[in-house]
Formats: structure tokens, sequence, C-alpha cells
């Protein structure tokens, strides 16, 4: 049903481009991922802001400036002093590397973020495209909800011009029909919000595809629970949490590298007029750590290391309990759309059927044949709805897992 999703997208990710969706051509679910992929917004900005971190990681590793400074003694000529200095800061205790390595996790956390990201909007997809699909079918319901409405209030017309039924009798018949265009009506409203929600997923406000093409009655069984509590250890929302984790323990690195003073060196020369020569000036200049030694800081840094580490537990223990949910839900919808389809649906219409025939021929009333349709279309739409929820909860389980639909 699904494969695993590693993030080697991350330094491809414009192929995804290729693949697209002609013009008013039927929309296929691998269709609809491609475009949401390449044209999403929130993606397009999570892309964005992980090209940001590399400027964070590419300055991160930069020395620190040399400075230059001059000073001059008397301002007459024969007897004034100039001192010429080149001061360069050495940072001591590791302080560049700690800051890279800070630089680097942070970038890792904003990958991750476009993965979890990622993951959603691909979930978030597939439900719509469903949605338009089940959209679709009921529309088509309704389409032929109403064909039978109307030939069964011609037939009923026909009775009572024949003098077999009551006029009352074609007055239900047309207020059936009737009642049934207002179904067809609320029907076309929902396919177009349908089909506008998910082409907004891809930032399209005017849809243009002929329908979506697909098989929506197939629901296969899930992967053991097992298999997939093992999937969480690297879901998207997992990944985020360990890279948040990452990131405060080299931030807390820096702090701690912090309490290192640091040196500047200083060479540069003295030129006397007065006394006609040119010396060479050295310096050392160190702060000294008697009263800010960054204790405050590390600290600091040292709690929000045990607050993230408490964040991936809590969220390896809110996956699984979302998990969980999602398959129980899955399992029931599935379950509840293999009895309609079985027995509910063949029932239901077999029953249409012989209340049909028999109206036609005298041997039930209008009123039979109008409750065994109601029971059919209820039936029908009833199965739709619990396949659009099936695959809503096989979403859920795809976007906790990071797995991919095939």
């Amino acid at each position: 049903m699904y494969k695993i999703f590693l993030p080697l997208w991350l330094a491809a990710w414009p192929a995804c481009a290729q693949a697209v969706v002609e013009p008013c051509a039927p929309l296929t679910l691998s269709a609809a991922l491609a475009l949401a992929d390449t044209s999403h917004a929130d993606l397009a900005a999570a892309r964005h802001a992980l090209l940001a971190e590399d400027g964070v990681v590419q300055q991160a590793g930069l020395l620190p400036n040399p400075s230059l400074s001059v000073e001059r003694v008397d301002t007459r000529r024969d007897t004034r002093e100039t001192t010429l200095q080149l001061s360069q800061p050495l940072e001591l205790g590791g302080k560049r590397a700690a800051r890279m390595q800070a630089a680097q996790r942070g970038r890792e956390g904003v990958a991750a973020l476009l993965v979890q990201r990622r993951a959603e909007v691909r979930a978030d997809t597939a439900a719509a495209w469903f949605a338009v699909l089940a959209a679709q079918e009921q529309l088509r319901l309704a389409q032929q909800a109403s064909e039978l409405a109307q030939r069964a209030a011609s037939a009923t017309g026909r009775r009572v011009v024949a003098g077999k039924v009551s006029p009352v009798e074609e007055t239900r018949a047309q207020v059936a029909a009737a009642t049934v265009k207002l179904e067809l009506i609320r029907a076309h409203s929902a396919l177009a919000t349908a089909r506008a929600r998910l082409a907004a997923l891809w930032s399209n406000p005017a849809p243009c595809f002929a329908q979506a093409a697909g098989e929506m009655a197939a629901l296969p069984e899930l992967p053991s629970l097992a298999a997939q509590r093992a999937l969480l250890a690297q879901a998207p929302a997992m990944q985020v949490a360990q890279a948040e984790l990452a990131q405060r323990q080299a931030l807390a690195q820096v702090e701690l590298s912090r309490r290192a003073p640091d040196v500047a060196l200083t060479v540069g020369s003295k030129r006397s007029e007065e006394l006609g020569r040119t010396q060479a000036v050295f310096g050392v200049s160190l702060p000294l750590p008697l009263f800010d030694r960054n204790q405050g800081a590390v600290l600091a840094s040292a709690r929000r290391v045990d607050q993230a580490r408490d964040g991936v537990t809590a969220t390896g223990s809110r996956l699984e309990a979302e998990l969980v949910q999602a398959r129980e839900e899955y399992a029931s919808a599935r379950a509840q759309a293999l009895a309609l389809q079985g027995e509910i649906l063949p029932g239901a219409q077999s029953a249409y059927d012989a209340a049909s025939t028999g109206f036609e021929y005298g041997k039930f009333g209008f009123l039979d044949v109008l409750d065994a349709q109601r029971t059919l279309l209820q039936a029908q739409s009833h199965y739709l709805t619990t396949l659009a929820d099936a695959h809503r909860a096989q979403a859920a389980i795809l976007r906790l897992t990071g797995a991919e639909y095939e």
C-alpha cells in the first residue's frame, strides 16, 4: 500500500516538477501530490527557510575581523608620536567549532520541519483528492436518483390517467422528484467546493481538471501495529523533536565554550618624531572572568536541553496514541464499507428493483417504491461517506509514519 519515505528529496526537490497534469485532464492521485509538492505555498516558504539556514551555517564559520587603530599624541610636528596597531581577536575554548555545530544542527532542524510539513501537505492532498472522488460519486448518485424519480413521477401520472391510482399519488411522486432535485443541487455545490479545496493546495483558485480519476473502493489491510510502531522512530514529527534536542545540546556547548575568555593579540609600531626612531609594539589583552563566567546562560541552556529531551519522549507517546487512533478509525471504516458493499447495498438494490417492478405491474404502491429508493440512496451515500472516512484515516497514518502512497 505504501513505502517508507526518506528525506533524500531535499537535495533534488525540483525534480518533482516533472510530474504535471495537463490542463483540464483527469487528475490522478500521483499528479495531485506532485502539484502540491511543487506549488504549495507553505512548502515553498519552508524551502526558502532551509536555504536561509545555509547562510547561517556560513556565517557561523567566519573568523572575527581584525581591527586597525591609529593614535597620535601632540599636534606639533617635531614632538608628536604616532602609534599604528593591528589587533586580532583569538577565540579560545572551541567557540567557533561549537558555533558551527550549533548552526549545522539548526539547519538540520529546519530540514526536519520541511519534511514534516511535506508529509502534512501530502496527507491533506490525498484526503482532499479522495473527497473530490467521493463528491463525484455523490453527484452521480444524485443524478441517477433524479432520473429514477422523474420516471416514477411519469409512471404515476400514466396510472392516474388510467384511473388505477389516486391523484394524490401523482402529487407525492412530483414532490419526491422535486426533493431529489434539491439533493442534486447540493451535490453539485459539494463537488465544486471539494474541487476548489483540492486545487487550493497548489495555490490554484480555479481548478482546471475534468475529474479526479482513481479507485476509491480499494481499502487494503494495514500492516501490523508493531511494524508501524517501528516506523515512528523515523517519523517526521520525531525527526523534528530529535533535531530540536540536538540543536539545544549544541547551543549548550556554545554557552559552555563562552566561559573561556578570548585573547586579543596586538602588533604595531610607534613613531617618535622627537627621538627620530620607530619602535615595535606588541600587546595581549585578556578579560578577567571574575564576575561574569556565563554561568546563567550555561544553566539556562542545560535546562532547555532537559526540556527538549522531554519533548522527544512526549512526541513519541503522542505519535503512538495518534497512530492507534488512526488505525482504529481506518479499521472501523473499512469494516463498515465491506459490510455495506457485501450485504447492505445488494439488499437495498434488490428491494428497490422489486418495488419498482411491482409498482409498474400494480402490485405495490408508490410509497413502497419511495421507501425502497430512499433506503437505497441512504445506503449508497453512507457507503461513500465511509470510504472517505477510511481514506482520511489512511492519510493520517501516512502523515504520522512518513510513508507515501505508491
